[in-house]
């Protein structure tokens, strides 16, 4: 059976370090978007040019350019038992595009864990992460514009994913041992 997770969370709230956590743990290979646009702009493609312009602004990069480089990843071998979606999808269309895609893959989404952190704690860990990685893309001006775009574009995802049935909260203020056991036990119960 595949199994297609899809990650959710506000920036900052540790997806991308549970999703490597996760992968280790089932085998299901990380899929993240930062990443996918981050080979992108290395490799100067035009894909990663046009992402480029978008955010160095810190807004989302427009749907088309992102289900491509998804669809394209989503194709590679290690991802035929499933993949864990981290920071796809981030608006409603692409949520319905990943259905789309999925099922052109005889696949469905298996469930949507959302790593649920206080907004306080979200920009504290975001200047931290900005200060030891030195991440253009997490300076003080992005880190508010981020927070906005999150609020307004994708925590509506929160509802259409949980009207699906599929939406498991997971408390983010945990240890990360904590909500790394919770997040494995709660992918573990729908392979």
């Amino acid at each position: 059976m595949k199994t297609f997770v899809v990650l959710m969370g506000a920036p900052g709230a540790g997806k991308g370090t549970q999703a490597k956590k996760l992968e280790a743990a089932l085998g299901l290979p990380q899929v993240a978007t930062g990443d996918l646009f981050r080979a992108n702009l290395k490799n100067n493609t035009e894909l990663g040019q046009l992402a480029r312009t978008y955010m160095d602004k810190g807004e989302l990069v427009p749907d088309e350019v992102t289900v491509a480089m998804v669809r394209d990843r989503l194709s590679k071998p290690d991802c035929e038992q499933g993949a864990i979606l981290d920071g796809f999808p981030r608006t409603t269309a692409q949520a319905e595009a990943l259905d789309t895609l999925l099922g052109d893959f005889s696949a469905k989404i298996a469930v949507v864990p959302f790593i649920n952190v206080n907004q306080d704690l979200l920009v504290e860990r975001l200047v931290k992460r900005a200060e030891i990685e030195g991440r253009a893309d997490d300076n003080v001006e992005t880190i508010r514009v981020r927070m906005q775009v999150y609020h307004s574009e994708t925590a509506p995802l929160l509802d259409y994913y949980d009207k699906k049935g599929l939406l498991v909260k997971i408390n983010g203020e945990q240890t990360i041992e904590q909500v790394t056991a919770d997040l494995t036990e709660v992918v573990r119960n729908v392979m």
